[in-house]
């Protein structure tokens, strides 16, 4: 205990000793042996994950310069010593997934993570997907793998349904922090679900890999704080450095977690469940090998969950596993139709109770949704599994469901019967609790207050159970009220009770509509549940469900509706009906847009325009769907002219989403309305909405490609909205030699959009000449930013755009590079086949020297214009610089025969290189297997020579059978010397994309 602690424990009254003091985030500072003794107290305080929160918010606090400015985190010793803190906390938990997801916020965990890439030495910039794993160091390799474990973990735990939170009073202030951090999260989400390819590629990859794997500990991480002073010696990416994973241990955990997202994908894709089973499958095996291990972190019953849902899902189950568990029976049953047996095993679990209510709950939903789908014959047996259900909460004196009630509004003495059997049979135990009987007698009784015509009353009264359950005295009390009730109402008059005439004594759940609610996408159900509800409890249901959501926009026009009722209705079907959007159900989204545009045109033109503009939003993007699935059909007039009248709107005080303009105008260039954008948009709103801005500069350069110098004015202006776009503001800050220095802020975008919002808007682009004019931009900016000649990438246009940049200083070289990728990589996404794309992303590739993508994507061009090489590809496509720059690719990969082969494919044979690359020893490729694929017989003599002289005997015969063709003699013809030349190349660039591809 230090000097102070000591002190305030006797200064406590009466001579109590305090509570321990925290130990604040600080003190780690400047005691560097305190962390791993805090650690490994019992119940340290703060705890390791609020540790972690506390270091990453201390290491990105922003500060502030002389001028009260807020600056970006100082990149400092401090800083970066408290990062290294978060991470040695986390190497202690043993990088657990499921305790760091536990304990820490996605923006907090993705913030540690991506420290961790960072202190890994992850390259920067380039995608996981395109890293070879296998070359990289063990805790690089391990960090990425961790990356994507946590990436795709997290998609899976953001689709499962959460409460919502309802903050107290003393939380209102923190509402604004909340929502910061929920905008993070989303944030954060929307990428990850934008990189789940990626991150399953990684993680498949690696599965491919059957070695240990080390992953970095406390230690290592030291040496790392070491290495940062230049104290260290690299012992930190040896081979054994860090925490041993074995192949078997990673595999374990990486399959469980891959099976995780294929079961998320299979509501979408059932091919995916096939997937998942055999990931589950193999985890298990893995489990049996393994026993017990301090690396695999994972929930063994949900394992055994998923596996059986894989199996019922996939229709694996065998007929021994039907009646394995009650799940089997149950499926086993629903699978082949025998509806009555499914009935017959409701009844008996009434007394065994081996199936959980939400089981049985789930089978009727199931049975409802079939029968409202329009099955025939499903009418009885809802009925009869409906009451299946009310005698089961009956018997655990639960309340019983609206749906019950509904049945006793109008029930057959056929129903009534099942009813009494049900009821006789699931008290047919042996010897039933005295509980069981009283809540039996309750159900009777209730039953017999629920039916309003007297001879079904009659039918439970006179009932052997009913006399046995009830004692004489309330039988006789019940049946004349009965008959009192009876003879003071006119049934044949009455019409049927409505919902608000179930007796109060029914105890109807609020929960089972409030589940209605947030299932049903029928306009007039919703209507109807609401009604209903509002008239059981007076709130605000439009908050029972957190994934509810609409535009903030929005959100002070609706919550403004006085009526609450209107107000919980209007939020609800618009909630619903943007996520029908989301996951392109627009048939429903119609249904719902069009009931709420019907009630909002009652009360409110403001809310009337606002639907005018969501149905709108809605039909752009439901034909921008038909045409990404290869529709070729144009928008209809009707659509096109409303598209401009959004775009001409000028509605006071009318809250406008920004995303309807971005995707209107991505529209009107999509389907090539370019004389509307460059001629008739009136210039005010050019100048009000960026979108609209760079539309029409979009639409005027593509109406001037290819045209004269003098008619590219609009290209160079598209030119700098572009640049300042990636541009950085800059300000002056002294330094501490009184110098004036200047600072970069990426997050301040200098241009008339951030670059974030002008990705989001051009991956919504899919004319081929507009996105071919972006790449084309964006490769000439990359070009001069990077001043190097030697490695330049290629694309079409280029001439168009200017050849300096006034303020170079001011670029963001990094966001450059990265939006050239994801600009041809999405385009490429819409037309894998475009000959000039695919060199494009070639030769991103080979300028940041992925030499194998970037053969790959040479060769594929190669491909997409001569048929799989079956004819000459054009000299415009594979051109000498394409063509040396595919000699490198093979030179650095120690492809050496390759490199000889394509030296002929030059206009002029590049000898030099040839014999340069046959004199190599370390080659990686079949060598001799490629001499047939050789027709220039120096070459070929050259070859001969070199075997000869090392003692080759076995490849100087394959050479010299190679020259002695006949086709290949100098003194043919040259149309035969040039037909085996021919031959050769389609051969040789054939067995290239095999290896390749």
């Amino acid at each position: 205990m230090s000097a102070e602690a000591a002190e305030r424990v006797s200064a406590a009254p009466g001579g109590r000793p305090s509570s321990p003091v925290q130990t604040s985030w600080f003190e780690f500072l400047l005691d560097g042996s305190l962390l791993e003794t805090h650690l490994h107290k019992a119940s340290p305080d703060p705890t390791a994950a609020q540790l972690i929160v506390q270091f990453l918010e201390q290491a990105s606090k922003p500060s502030l310069n002389e001028q009260n400015q807020v600056q970006p985190p100082v990149d400092n010793r401090r800083n970066r010593t408290l990062k290294l803190l978060a991470l040695k906390i986390a190497a202690h938990m043993r990088w657990d997934l499921d305790l760091l997801e536990k304990g820490l916020s996605i923006p907090v965990l993705n913030m540690l993570l991506n420290e961790l890439l960072c202190v890994s030495k992850v390259p920067p910039g380039v995608k996981h997907v395109d890293l070879d794993l296998s070359t990289l160091p063990p805790t690089t390799a391990m960090a990425v793998l961790i990356y994507n474990r946590w990436a795709i973990r997290t998609i899976v735990l953001s689709s499962f349904p959460e409460k919502q939170t309802k903050p107290g009073p003393h939380q209102m202030n923190m509402l604004n922090i909340i929502q910061q951090e929920k905008e993070m999260t989303e944030n954060i989400l929307i990428v990850l679900k934008e990189q789940s390819a990626d991150s399953i590629s990684v993680l498949e990859g690696a599965l491919r890999l059957h070695k240990d794997f080390y992953v970095h500990n406390v230690r290592t991480l030291d040496l790392l704080g070491a290495d940062a002073a230049g104290t260290a010696n690299g012992e930190t990416e040896a081979s054994t450095a860090g925490l041993r994973i074995s192949a078997h241990e990673l595999h374990c955990q990486v399959r469980y977690d891959l099976g995780g997202i294929y079961f998320q994908q299979g509501c979408t894709d059932q091919g995916a469940y096939g997937k998942a089973m055999e990931h589950f499958r193999l985890t298990r095996d893995l489990l049996q090998k393994l026993g017990s291990s301090l690396h695999v972190h994972l929930d063994e019953k949900r394992l055994a969950g998923y596996w059986n849902a894989c199996r019922a899902l996939t229709g694996t189950l065998g007929p021994a596993d039907a009646t394995a568990t009650p799940y089997g029976q149950i499926n086993s049953l629903i699978r082949t139709h025998n509806h009555q047996a499914l009935v017959e095993a409701f009844i008996q679990d009434n007394t065994s109770h081996s199936l959980p209510n939400h089981l049985r709950q789930s089978v009727l939903r199931e049975y409802l949704h079939k029968a409202q789908q329009g099955e025939r014959g499903l009418d009885d047996v809802c009925q009869q599994l409906c009451v299946c259900n009310a005698v089961r909460d009956a018997l655990q004196g639960e309340g019983l469901s609206v749906r019950f009630h509904q049945l006793l509004l109008k029930p057959s003495k056929r129903l009534v019967d099942f009813i009494l059997e049900v009821c006789t049979r699931s008290l047919e135990k042996d010897r039933p609790s005295e509980t069981s009987r009283q809540n039996m007698a309750n159900f009777m009784k209730t039953l017999c207050e629920s039916l309003e015509e007297l001879p079904l009353v009659f039918v439970v009264s006179s009932h052997k159970l009913f006399m046995e359950l009830l004692r004489e005295e309330e039988r006789k009390v019940l049946v004349e009220q009965m008959r009192k009730r009876s003879a003071t109402i006119n049934l044949s008059a009455k019409p049927l009770p409505s919902f608000y005439d179930i007796p109060a004594s029914a105890s109807v759940s609020i929960g089972q509509l409030e589940q209605q609610l947030i299932l049903s996408l029928e306009p007039r159900r919703v209507r109807q549940i609401l009604i209903e509800v509002h008239g059981m409890a007076q709130r605000h249901f439009w908050r029972i469900n957190s994934k509810w959501e609409v535009p903030p926009d929005y959100i002070n026009v609706i919550l403004g509706i006085k009526d609450p009722l209107t107000k919980d209705l209007v939020y609800i079907l618009m909630a619903k009906g943007l996520h029908c959007i989301t996951i392109k159900d627009f048939g429903h989204a119609r249904q719902l847009f069009s009931a709420c545009l019907e009630l909002v045109t009652e009360f409110s033109p403001r809310l009337r325009q606002v639907m005018l503009n969501e149905m709108l939003l809605l039909e752009v993007r439901a034909h921008e769907t038909l045409a990404a699935d290869g529709c070729r059909d144009r928008p209809s007039s009707d659509l096109v002219s409303r598209v401009r009248g959004y775009l001409e709107m000028r509605i006071h005080d009318l809250p406008l989403r920004q995303v309807v303009g971005e995707e209107c105008v991505a529209f009107m260039l999509n389907w090539r309305e370019n004389d509307y954008l460059t001629l008739q948009v009136p210039p005010p709103l050019v100048q009000s909405n960026p979108y609209i801005k760079l539309g029409q500069l979009l639409a005027s350069t593509c109406k001037e490609l290819p045209g004269p110098k003098e008619s590219r004015r609009t290209a160079k202006e598209l030119w700098e909205v572009v640049v300042q776009i990636c541009s950085m503001s800059t300000q002056h800050k002294r330094n501490n030699d009184g110098r004036m220095g200047l600072i970069k802020h990426r997050e301040s975008s200098m241009g008339i959009m951030q670059r974030s919002k002008f990705i989001t808007f051009v991956k919504k682009l899919r004319e081929p000449l507009v996105l071919t004019a972006l790449i084309s931009l964006f490769v000439k900016l990359h070009s001069i930013v990077r001043d190097d000649i030697v490695n330049e990438v290629t694309a079409e246009h280029l001439t168009i755009w200017p050849s300096s940049i006034l303020n170079m200083q001011a670029v963001d070289v990094e966001a450059v590079a990265v939006t050239v990728k994801e600009l041809v990589s999405y385009a490429l996404t819409l037309n894998p086949n475009n000959q000039s794309w695919l060199i494009t992303q070639a030769d991103i590739y080979f300028v940041t020297s992925q030499y194998s993508a970037a053969l790959h994507f040479y060769l594929q061009a190669g491909v997409v214009c001569s048929d799989f090489f079956t004819r000459p590809v054009p000299p415009e496509v594979y051109n000498d610089q394409v063509l040396k720059r595919m000699i490198k690719c093979c030179s650095m990969m120690n492809c050496h025969t390759q490199v000889a082969v394509l030296c002929q494919f030059l206009r002029e044979t590049d000898y030099m290189t040839a014999f340069k690359a046959l004199q190599e020893q370390n080659g990686h490729d079949a060598m001799d297997s490629f001499y047939d694929y050789i027709w220039d017989v120096t070459i070929l003599e050259y070859l001969t020579h070199i075997h000869h002289k090392r003692g080759e005997s076995e490849k100087r015969q394959i050479a010299i059978k190679a020259i002695g063709q006949a086709e290949l003699n100098t003194s043919n013809p040259e149309e035969v010397l040039q037909l085996a030349a021919q031959k050769r190349k389609k051969r040789f660039l054939q067995a290239m994309a095999k290896l390749y591809f």
